[in-house]
């Protein structure tokens, strides 16, 4: 076995005391230029690697945030995580996550599991707004807590998510202004936040296409599969636009649409929400609601490091960033309204 390089061994090669060496490759104090580019020479040419567990024991700090999210399938997340793991690496910070397959048990397992991890902190995409409470207000006392993307409720802990309801409002406003006149809404059953937002905000707009808009709506989950499935049960009332509760639904929802042998967008218009990689590789191309992801990490970091554990309910900060409108080919103007030339 080959020994382990000690502080002890980097501090004899480099001719520095134990105590410089230990300051040079902490960073914890100044130390000058030449002294500790000698330190950091000795340290590489020894191959010496700090004992994370032995710093951790002396700081009480891991170095670790704990990131709790919904279904890593959904290709969302993994954008997400990816613009996360940048914006913690930044600031020394390293990232573990764990996948709780949208079942509210097994999130509370796994947050359970990285509080006995000693983490430093949690992010955590909740599966249910209430179904999620009692486990995230739990572990909100114990450590600093982020909720991304989805809430929990008001004075749970701090948030960060994008308005749903203003990206909602950009498709109704996009829909109206290409002529579109009967609506369709395909979202997510259950309360994640995100679902029950986009739903309330189509509900709340789609009066202005046409006063039945509201209730032309269809609910089951955020996956390709519901949304072809959505298609089956809302095609035979022929509405001209089809909103859909994020881009998974919307490109189940274009398949089904083509087998089926509808115009896209000549007869009907379809819209997705998120612009997941594959918005843009659809046919036709997905128009969509494009989350600010970057900002999302950046936000959730900064959250993350302004306060502890615990705290009233009044000091919880909540976030919502500004979505941006991706038009593309899926949503061009109806067949009736195209002139010849144009």
């Amino acid at each position: 076995m080959v020994a382990e390089v000690t502080l002890r061994d980097v501090a004899h090669a480099s001719g520095c005391s134990i105590a410089t060496v230990s300051r040079v490759l902490a960073g914890t104090r100044p130390v000058g230029a030449e002294t500790a580019r000698t330190v950091r020479e000795a340290a590489a040419r020894l191959g010496y690697r700090p004992n994370q567990v032995a710093r951790a024991l002396r700081s009480r700090s891991t170095g670790i945030v704990g990131l709790v999210l919904p279904q890593i399938t959904n290709p969302f997340f993994p954008a997400l995580v990816r613009e996360l793991e940048h914006a913690l690496h930044a600031e020394g910070r390293a990232l573990l996550l764990a996948d709780c397959d949208d079942d509210p048990q097994t999130e509370a397992a796994r947050i359970s599991a990285f509080l006995d991890r000693q983490v430093d902190a949690l992010l955590v995409m909740p599966v249910d707004e209430r179904h999620s409470r009692d486990a995230v207000a739990s572990a909100a006392e114990r450590v600093p807590l982020v909720l991304l993307d989805r809430g929990c409720g008001p004075g749970v802990a701090d948030s960060v998510a994008v308005d749903n309801s203003a990206g909602m409002a950009l498709v109704l406003e996009h829909l109206a202004a290409q002529g579109r006149r009967r609506p369709f809404f395909v979202g997510a059953a259950g309360t994640a936040s995100a679902a029950v937002e986009r739903h309330a905000a189509y509900e709340a707009g789609a009066g202005a296409l046409d006063p039945d808009g509201p209730g032309r709506v269809a609910l089951g989950d955020f996956s390709v599969e519901w949304g072809r499935a959505a298609v089956d049960r809302l095609w035979p009332s022929r509405p001209d636009a089809v909103v859909c509760a994020n881009d998974l639904i919307a490109v189940g929802a274009l398949q089904r649409l083509r087998q089926l042998g509808a115009e896209v967008p000549g007869e009907v218009a379809v819209t997705g929400f998120d612009d997941i990689p594959l918005a843009g590789l659809a046919d036709p191309a997905l128009t969509t609601v494009r989350q600010p992801v970057a900002e999302l990490a950046a936000e959730a970091a900064r959250l993350l490091g302004r306060g502890g554990a615990g705290g009233a309910p009044g000091s919880r900060r909540t976030v919502r960033l500004t979505p941006e409108l991706v038009v593309r080919a899926s949503s061009g103007s109806p067949a009736r309204d195209v002139t010849p030339g144009h």
